[in-house]
């Protein structure tokens, strides 16, 4: 858009496109490495303490020898993803126009796959930078049936992996998620009203109502990616899709006395059982 070459001031060809005459000037400086190592940390003593905030994360930080300012650590949180997660006014980070639907797991029990399914997104540190994940989860066998790799948290990539677990698997009776824009966006409210399904949100800063979703990203981060240090956004979606088989298939579990979450899926699959 900007001509450097050409015989109009740089000034003016910003002023004519409507930009800021700074964004013309800037050079993205790539994150350094003390810092990648301090988000990983934060995003490590988050997993370990949700309901931790800045101040706390800050001191945290401080007993393990890391001097670091709250500021900074709420700039990092902001940058990631995650918040404190406990009950307080407005804690939830959704559109304000975006509808909210009422939580339909409680007191509810799930016995049966695909009676209720569970997504969220979480952050994936890698060796330079980072990658948002999101994934299906059949809330009765632990299953994931979908998951996609993002570079940012818009909502295209949480309906794709939404439809293309409905495609290969069937829909479930209930979409269950938290209250993020991604999750009450146009795009995701219609993705669950074509496949069928009955969409349930979590109450405003319960954490507990998504926690086996919370339980499949520390297996994942302490199992996987922590392991690792991915070099490329191809890297860490061929790293997670191989752990993800893993989990599936050969991890026992043991709220299932140690059968595998494919072993309780197709168990309990209504149209399995009915071939039976």
């Amino acid at each position: 858009m900007i001509d450097r070459d050409a015989e109009l001031p740089i000034k003016r060809q910003a002023l004519l496109l409507g930009i800021s005459r700074g964004t013309v000037y800037y050079h993205p400086e790539p994150i350094s490495e003390s810092e990648l190592a301090l988000m990983r940390r934060i995003d490590e003593l988050h997993l370990e303490h949700p309901f931790a905030g800045s101040r706390m994360l800050r001191d945290l930080l401080r007993l393990r020898g890391i001097e670091v300012g709250r500021r900074h650590v709420s700039t990092l949180m902001r940058r990631m993803g995650i918040q404190a997660l406990y009950r307080k006014p407005n804690t939830s980070k959704k559109h304000p126009s975006h509808p909210v639907f009422p939580y339909l797991l409680r007191d509810s029990t799930i016995e049966r796959a695909n009676q209720a399914w569970a997504l969220d997104i979480t952050y994936i540190p890698m060796a330079r930078g980072w990658v948002y994940l999101v994934a299906v989860l059949d809330w009765a066998s632990r299953r994931v049936l979908a998951h996609r790799v993002s570079i940012t948290m818009e909502a295209d990539f949480c309906v794709e992996a939404l439809q293309e677990a409905a495609a290969r698997w069937g829909a479930p009776e209930i979409v269950n998620t938290d209250q993020g824009s991604q999750f009450s966006s146009c795009d995701f409210v219609a993705a669950v009203k074509r496949i069928g399904a009955r969409q349930s949100m979590d109450g405003k800063g319960c954490w507990r109502d998504n926690v086996l979703v919370e339980r499949l990203w520390k297996s994942v981060k302490y199992e996987d990616v922590y392991l690792k240090a991915c070099e490329s956004v191809s890297a860490a979606r061929k790293h997670l899709a191989a752990y993800f088989d893993f989990y599936n298939a050969r991890r026992p579990h043991q709220s299932h006395d140690g059968r595998t979450p494919d072993m309780v899926y197709f168990a309990t699959l209504p149209t399995m059982k009915e071939a039976a």
